[in-house]
């Protein structure tokens, strides 16, 4: 028979000739409840720093061990929201924190912070090989519907391109610097790019299929410098 860590599950364990004891019951429940507080709130850690559900100083020691911070030395700009700029809209730029500097944002927010931790988590399982680039991406972006394509340039150059929908100020911004590309060491990023129109296919000759196609289907992508 297996006793739940409880107080009511230990006293069930109370032989006959001791459960009818009010003070003994008493004190055991006494000595007992502090240590099914402790079992709760440790049954309690695999929920509390699960990626997906933490949130504030949780996801900070996540960060602790995984071996990245929220907080940025280089600002992301161009992040804020604004109603005057149709990429800083509702549901893609970022609020100005109270404490935020005007010049950019340099604390991220949980929902960036949570994908810059699952990019840092694959980096630190990747095998160095394009094909396991594309199985870690695609395991830890697809639920946000987000794609990936990867061109070797055979030069030590390697180009990044994001597919899916379009992506919101802070994640676009993480993405083209750098924050969430797996990159080997002594290769650069020649170039960035994300779709040019939300879900379409990248224009491309030669080759046909989601993420490229010909005329009439394919279009342009936005494209930024590499690092």
């Amino acid at each position: 028979m297996t006793v739940p860590p409880t107080v009511e599950g230990w006293l069930s364990l109370v032989t006959s000739a001791h459960s009818d004891k009010p003070k003994f019951i008493a004190s055991l429940t006494a000595f007992l409840q502090p240590l099914a507080d402790n079992v709760e709130v440790l049954d309690s850690f695999s929920q509390a720093f699960d990626l997906d559900i933490a949130q504030g100083v949780q996801l900070d020691v996540i960060g602790q061990w995984v071996g990245v911070t929220r907080y940025l030395t280089t600002p992301l700009t161009g992040v804020y929201f604004s109603l005057d700029d149709p990429n800083l809209g509702l549901d893609q730029g970022s609020l100005q924190g109270p404490f935020d500097p005007v010049n950019g944002l340099t604390v991220l927010p949980d929902d960036a912070y949570q994908n810059l931790l699952r990019a840092r988590i694959a980096a630190n399982h990747w095998d160095g090989t394009i094909p396991n680039a594309y199985e870690i991406f695609a395991i830890v972006f697809q639920s946000r519907g987000f794609g990936l394509l990867i061109q070797d340039g055979q030069d030590m150059t390697m180009i990044y391109a994001l597919t899916g929908p379009q992506p919101d100020a802070v994640t676009l911004q993480l993405f083209i610097q750098g924050y969430l590309a797996l990159k080997p060491a002594g290769v650069t990023i020649s170039n960035f790019f994300t779709p040019g129109v939300p879900n379409a296919p990248y224009f491309g000759l030669d080759s046909e299929g989601t993420a490229i196609a010909g005329l009439d289907v394919g279009a342009f992508g936005n494209i930024y410098p590499g690092i």
